[in-house]
């Protein structure tokens, strides 16, 4: 849609028509005077959006009668009643102001609203040049003191959009306050006057008026000022504009992202603009210092960025590592490296590698982050190579009241959400996933969503490379998500059967979890409404019911064998192992390395290995150990792709001999603001080890010191399983005593509290 050349016409017509009365009332109003040009010097001023003439059926009139500090007080007050009266009589919803010009600049220079208004400033009546020199002198005075003006536009753009949301997302988005609204578009035209920045201007000027037309239909519609374009007036609205509601709903927020869009741009050039020399990126003979961070990925001027060595046609994966490492580092993605993305890389393999679903799970736990990531990609057209499947739900509006957010807003929300649930469940990778796409089944019309949604789900996880047993468990969360609210809002859950029928669909203690937590992250981004304390209460009483009726009595298998271990790798024989010996074999493994170390069996062996890896530099990603006899076997997943076996024998012998203060050079660094560690023993899981379970922010040093406090109790390790999922780890230990078995409860308690004091 373009703008309507009728509305844009009458936005002009009304001003036109508003200058006419106001300078028949200014003439009649001022009084003769000594000034050569025939009157006192006063003037009428047109400020705001009836400065650029784009007057909307009832929007305000702003004016103010502005007066050379010389005129006498009577004087002015004379002639301003006798503008305003006549004007109220008339009906007209003005917004007055009467200030001499230095009143005028000193509230210019300490309202940034009021500086803002004046950049529009436009002479009606009056002494014309007296209007021009004051707009002269506010604008030199914004951009001498940009620096600090543009930190006053800012915050105050930030508390508008907490209280407005977005326009593209809010379930009754206003057209004005909303972030990418009219007061975005009006914010980009004084930030261009500071000089620091430039803007597109004509995209700008054209969303603009696109959204003032919006605008005006609605306030015909409506007989009355109004901003929010509420459902019940989208049908009228759309009807004077010639289009469908759903076309006119999706118009809207498509306008409302591509301005929200260009102001994310103009601040980041601010934030560039305004940063100290010291900040900015180093140069070479060949151009800007790029910064690191992965294969093919870096930072440049505060964004991270696709490098111009890269090719995403042969290497599509990238589109998701340059991804995850903006959401985990609160960095914005460069929109020239999306658009790039967009237009350049391949067709990832279906299913997928195992190392770029492991970069999407990266991406989906980030929490906040991944929100501006996201829309980046979105918005440059990425997603929909991700997730064909987005399209329908994008800027979906839900038929819900209670929902603040589009469809696809809320999906995302429900991410960030999960994010900061994923302690709480086995595994955040699936919880990420089904939290993403729980609502898919929305672009399906006529259908139940989640019914819908449920194979939509199991075949994007197939084909983003989860195994069929975990894209099960993902549709599974997707049909049911529902199930917990609606249970416990509308069933007595004190009825024992309650509890009982939940239990027969969700099955397990695990599925329970995700279900539970994915609940309450689809609230959370849902409404304050939609997650009340009498709600959160009901649904975690339904969960504790649910959970003492599963049967929780079968033994986990204790992973003791050989089964699925490389074939190539040999077992020693009984007794030839000795405790300096150990062999290193390194293959490539999922975009890394796997690592099969065989060593001896004994006390403070994969502490050892654990401190030995953290100091040759290597990130683990998951780690599994088996024992057998006289021997110890563990496999090694680090993210590392070019490690070398022979220089990681040399790194690994002195960690081996003892040789090295493992605990003073792998001391945990503290995280702010991290959740602190959980560590807990799960019972009934066999009966022959006591297996310890640890749910933590993973972090360099993090395995060796959970290996180390369990050698240092006389305890040993007779298998370890450890995972990683974005920067969350879950570890379990199979720990035995000095005779191989169990632990006694003393001991095992004691065990649990140590670790978790050396993990706070």
């Amino acid at each position: 849609m373009t703008v309507h050349p009728d509305l844009a016409r009458r936005r002009a017509e009304r001003a036109l028509v508003a200058d006419r009365r106001l300078r028949q009332l200014f003439a009649a109003a001022s009084p003769p005077g000594d000034d050569p040009r025939g009157g006192p010097r006063m003037a009428l001023v047109a400020v705001g959006g009836y400065g650029r003439s784009e007057l909307s059926p009832f929007s305000d009139l702003d004016v103010v009668l502005l007066h050379d500090p010389s005129v006498a007080e009577s004087v002015v007050r004379q002639v301003a009643e006798a503008i305003w009266y006549p004007l109220w009589d008339d009906g007209v919803a003005l917004d007055h102001a009467v200030r001499d010009t230095i009143q005028m600049r000193e509230a210019a220079a300490t309202d940034h609203r009021a500086a803002m208004g004046m950049l529009d400033a436009r002479p009606v009546a009056g002494d014309t040049g007296l209007v021009m020199t004051l707009r002269s002198e506010v604008l030199a005075d914004w951009r001498r003191d940009a620096r600090t003006r543009v930190e006053e536009v800012r915050t105050a753009r930030t508390a508008r959009i907490e209280r407005s949301g977005w326009l593209a997302h809010a379930a009754v988005p206003d057209l004005k306050e909303s972030g990418g609204g009219l007061r975005d578009s009006v914010t980009l035209r004084a930030l261009v006057a500071t000089w620091l920045i430039d803007v597109p201007h004509t995209e700008s000027e054209q969303l603009r008026n696109e959204l003032l037309d919006i605008r005006d239909a609605l306030h015909e519609a409506a007989g009355r000022r109004v901003e929010r374009l509420g459902p019940e007036m989208v049908p009228d609205v759309a009807r004077l504009l010639g289009m469908e509601p759903v076309e006119l709903d999706l118009h809207a927020r498509q306008v409302g992202r591509r301005i929200a869009h260009l102001a994310s741009m103009a601040w980041r050039k601010v934030d560039d603009a305004l940063a100290p020399i010291t900040r900015k990126g180093a140069f070479t003979a060949k151009g800007p210092l790029v910064q690191q961070v992965d294969e093919g990925v870096g930072v440049l001027d505060g964004e991270v960025i696709v490098t111009r060595t890269a090719d995403p046609s042969a290497d599509p994966e990238i589109a998701l590592r340059a991804a995850a490492a903006a959401a985990r580092s609160g960095l914005p993605l460069s929109s020239g490296s999306a658009r790039r993305l967009a237009t350049t890389m391949g067709d990832l393999p279906d299913p997928w590698a195992p190392s770029t679903t492991r970069y999407l799970v990266d991406l989906l736990t980030a929490g906040p982050g991944l929100v501006p990531v996201w829309d980046e990609l979105d918005f440059a057209g990425v997603v929909e190579r991700l997730l064909p499947e987005w399209g329908p739900i994008r800027l979906r509006g839900s038929s819900s009241p209670v929902h603040r957010f589009t469809v696809d807003r809320h999906s995302v929300e429900t991410c960030v959400n999960a994010a900061g649930l994923r302690r709480d469940v086995a595994r955040p990778d699936l919880l990420a996933v089904a939290a993403l796409l729980h609502d898919i089944g929305k672009g399906v019309d006529g259908a139940d969503h989640s019914e819908a949604g449920e194979p939509m789900a199991a075949a994007i996880a197939l084909r983003w490379g989860f195994t069929p047993d975990d894209a099960a468990v993902i549709a599974k969360l997707v049909r049911w998500h529902l199930l917990l609210p609606t249970i416990a809002t509308r069933r007595d859950i004190e009825d024992p059967s309650t509890a009982a029928n939940v239990a027969e669909i969700v099955g397990t203690e695990d599925f329970l979890d995700l279900l539970s937590a994915l609940s309450a992250s689809d609230a959370l981004a849902t409404s304050a409404t939609a997650w009340t304390g009498w709600r959160r209460g009901l649904v975690e009483g339904l969960v504790a019911k649910v959970r003492q009726v599963l049967d929780e009595s079968v033994p986990t298998p204790d992973a003791t064998t050989y089964e699925g271990w490389p074939a190539h790798v040999p077992i020693p024989a009984r007794g030839t192992t000795g405790p300096s010996d150990f062999t290193v074999t390194v293959e490539p493994h999922q975009g890394g390395s796997l690592l099969t170390i065989v060593t001896a069996n004994r006390p403070g062996v994969m502490a050892e290995l654990a401190g030995g890896l953290a100091l040759a530099g290597l990130a683990i990603r998951s780690a599994r150990t088996v024992t057998l006899d006289d021997a110890a076997v563990t496999l090694w997943e680090v993210s590392r792709s070019d490690v070398d076996p022979a220089r990681l024998r040399d790194r690994l012998r002195p960690a081996m001999a003892g040789e090295l203060d493992l605990a003073g050079r792998l001391e945990l660094a503290a995280i702010p603001d991290a959740p602190d560690a959980r560590v807990r023993l799960l019972g009934r899981v066999t009966e022959t080890a006591t297996v310890l379970e640890v749910r933590a922010r993973d972090r360099r040093g993090l395995v060796w010191t959970v290996c180390d406090r369990i050698a240092s109790l006389g305890l040993s390790i007779r298998s370890a399983h450890m995972s990683t999922y974005g920067d969350e780890v879950r570890d379990v230990f199979y720990v035995v005593d000095a005779a191989g078995g169990r632990l006694s409860d003393a001991t095992a308690e004691s065990l649990c509290s140590a670790v978790a004091s050396d993990l706070a």
